[in-house]
């Protein structure tokens, strides 16, 4: 096996390479948490910073693999373990997770048929069903749960509130604003003793 490059020239080849590979790499680095904030495929000092931590990890890494008698581990599969380990600790037992919760049509139908009826007064087709769901995957993929855990402890944040987010969307529409006024209409002539 060659001999691992040096933190310096594994970034020196980084930010050397295309676009495509360094956004390739970037998204490895945040799924094993390793790389804080939006990624991207520019070779700055969040880049950089990643790096470190991945070279960190590798260093531990190669620790233990002297200590059992076993062959370096080669940077890439660090990552790799990493990812699959389900991100990096942060060194006192703390754990951080990203799980991406994606709803079927199954599960999204009924949702989206009660919220329609609520703010329509009609229950959707199945083109605009389609369309909502779509909406509401590409929302579940921006936006993880983030599962911290430790000793004693297990906190999740984000993840998407699927009926508010279909409720928003739907209620933009003209035809859900139509329909509510026509209903404010209907209940002020009530009020006012309806039409004479």
């Amino acid at each position: 096996m060659a001999e691992e490059k040096t933190l310096e020239a594994f970034a020196k080849d980084i930010a050397d390479t295309t676009d495509a590979a360094r956004l390739a790499l970037a998204e490895q680095l945040k799924a094993a948490g390793l790389w804080k904030g939006k990624i991207s495929s520019k070779f700055d000092i969040n880049y950089y910073n990643a790096l470190v931590k991945l070279e960190q990890n590798l260093q531990q890494q190669v620790a233990l693999d002297k200590l059992v008698g076993k062959k370096p581990t080669p940077r890439l599969d660090v990552l790799t373990s990493l990812i699959q380990g389900g991100g990096e600790g942060t060194g006192d037992g703390t754990t951080t997770t990203r799980q991406t919760y994606i709803t079927s049509p199954t599960q999204t139908a009924k949702l989206l048929d009660t919220v329609a009826e609520d703010l329509l007064e009609r229950k959707l087709t199945a083109a605009e069903k389609a369309k909502y769901l779509k909406m509401l995957n590409a929302e579940q993929k921006r936006q993880p749960a983030v599962q911290t855990s430790g000793k004693g402890f297990s906190t999740t944040r984000g993840g998407v509130d699927e009926q508010q987010f279909i409720e928003e969307k739907i209620a933009k529409t003209a035809e859900a604003k139509t329909t509510r006024a026509t209903d404010a209409y209907a209940i002020m002539l009530e009020e006012l003793g309806g039409l004479r």
